[in-house]
């Protein structure tokens, strides 16, 4: 089989997780800080009907009072 290419940042990646297998940890740690979480769709529904639309440019709301 031919050789696959793989990118230089592929590369650099997949030699760091080698140097540091630590770092599996601390990805996983983080990315639950931002990203995993559970949506609460209730709440979701909610935030969203309880917005009020901005206006199209909010720069010169003073326009706007008389």
């Amino acid at each position: 089989m031919e050789d696959m290419y793989e990118s230089e940042h592929t590369k650099f990646m997949r030699e760091l997780f080698e140097k540091r297998p630590h770092l599996y940890e601390q990805q996983k740690e983080a990315r639950a800080i931002w990203w995993d979480k559970k949506v609460n769709q209730e709440e979701l529904k909610r935030f969203k009907e309880s917005k009020e639309p901005q206006k199209g440019y909010v720069y010169f709301d003073w326009l706007d009072k008389d």
